[in-house]
């Protein structure tokens, strides 16, 4: 895939580069590219209709749709034309890929730098696994002291860092777009975030941290927000209370089939909140007493746990192991298991430093803390493959001063839903 353009201009100032990691290379990645096709006849090719090229157009994927916007003025404006939006909406195919941020990780939360020294501007890269290409954005609107905390929908969900009422901003990366939300009623530090956006509906739950006073949080409770179509709204007025003894350190929620999970630690069991019925409780992790590093990830419609087993005192490998949460909700089953040679690989490059997993439909990315090697799991093929490092992370800033932080993204030029809450009769307050 060719890099975009960075001349293109959008509704708002905006930075969108890219380099494909595979260049070079036609099998490189998982997916398998074209060579050049067969010669095209304009005076055939030139007389399509309009309505079947735009339908054409639908189908590309964001890279190419921007640069596609350099041939003509028409093709230009179809990002701001209703028509092209109305039908791009029902005919889009999903894109599974992932976005990462630069953080530094510390106690409870991250701490995400601003790679090009401006304060006032973030970046953040945008991987395809299809192709194995990395895209950088940029997100000159974002104001300074948030974090990404939660994506859905093609949006993405930042959090302000100040202890206190927490003010959330929902994004679109690709078009730049964003949307602030009423702060939170509860003061909380660092809380988890969990963020569901669908076609005419956003809900959000913003979890623990609670701050009983200036120097003490407590995991007590969960608020959320509502908005839809149908003009109904919840503005953090409903509330539910966290089991007891939870630590919600992980600070991120997996959404699957209406329920939110979460790990708690201390020890691993794995937190759920019904969304419908205001409720929480805990299930147990499977092998949690020999768990290291492990992770939640949404793949395919179900709940996956991603974890390292360590028996030291026990004739047991180590190895890196998938489970998945089965329909009665309480049991895991195992349905993958690193190959001792890769997992061999993997344990030599990761030296104990921990690691980090998120995933999308058929994939899951296992990221290794502070390192620049990150593992791909293609679960219909079954492939482990080794994804190359992100370059623009070190033409962009120092090595070795934190690591990437991922979340799903499914991009998408155009998030409607994000009109319910412009639009919504409330004075929010003001980033500045």
């Amino acid at each position: 895939m060719e890099a975009f353009y960075n001349s293109i201009t959008l509704p708002i100032s905006y930075t969108y580069s890219s380099i494909n990691s595979c260049s070079g290379s036609s099998n490189s990645g998982p997916g398998r590219r074209l060579g050049p096709g067969p010669y095209m006849e304009c005076m055939i090719w030139s007389k399509l209709p309009v309505q079947l090229v735009d339908r054409v157009i639908v189908f590309l994927p964001p890279p190419a749709f921007f640069r596609a916007r350099l041939v003509c003025k028409r093709w230009y404006s179809l990002l701001f034309s209703h028509t092209f939006l109305e039908l791009y909406l029902q005919l889009c195919p999903r894109h599974h890929w992932f976005i990462f941020f630069k953080h530094r990780r510390t106690l409870m939360t991250y701490n995400y730098r601003r790679n090009d020294g401006n304060e006032n501007s973030c970046e953040g890269y945008l991987f395809d696994p299809y192709e194995f290409a990395w895209y950088r954005l940029c997100f000159p609107l974002i104001p300074p002291n948030f974090s990404p905390a939660s994506s859905s929908g093609g949006l993405i969900c930042w959090a302000s860092d100040d202890a206190g009422p927490k003010t959330l901003i929902l994004c679109n990366p690709i078009i730049g777009s964003i949307s602030q939300l009423p702060p939170t009623v509860t003061p909380r530090l660092f809380p988890a975030v969990g963020l569901t956006v669908g076609p005419t509906s956003i809900d959000i739950t913003v979890a623990g941290d609670d701050l009983t006073s200036p120097f003490a949080v407590k995991n007590l409770t969960a608020e959320g927000f509502h908005i839809d179509g149908n003009g109904s709204y919840s503005i953090w007025a409903t509330n539910s209370s966290l089991p007891r003894l939870c630590s919600l350190e992980s600070g991120q929620m997996v959404l699957v089939q209406g329920k939110y999970y979460c790990m708690n630690y201390n020890p691993f069991s794995v937190l759920v909140h019904d969304m419908e019925a205001n409720d929480w409780w805990k299930i147990q992790a499977p092998m949690r007493r020999f768990l290291r590093s492990p992770s939640l990830v949404e793949s395919r419609g179900k709940l996956v746990l991603v974890a390292a087993v360590e028996k030291s005192k026990l004739n047991v490998p180590k190895s890196l192991r998938l489970w998945s949460l089965q329909s009665s909700g309480s049991t895991w089953v195992e349905i993958e298991r690193m190959p001792h040679q890769v997992y061999a690989e993997f344990e030599e490059f990761e030296g104990r430093r921990g690691f980090d997993s998120v995933g999308h439909g058929d994939f899951i990315v296992v990221v290794i803390r502070n390192y620049e090697k990150a593992l791909l799991f293609d679960i219909y093929t079954k492939v482990w493959q080794w994804i190359p490092p992100c370059p623009f992370i070190h033409a962009g800033c120092e090595g070795g001063d934190g690591e990437l932080h991922g979340f799903p993204l499914e991009p998408r030029i155009a998030t409607p839903v994000t009109g319910l809450v412009d639009q919504f009769p409330l004075s929010f307050q003001s980033f500045n």
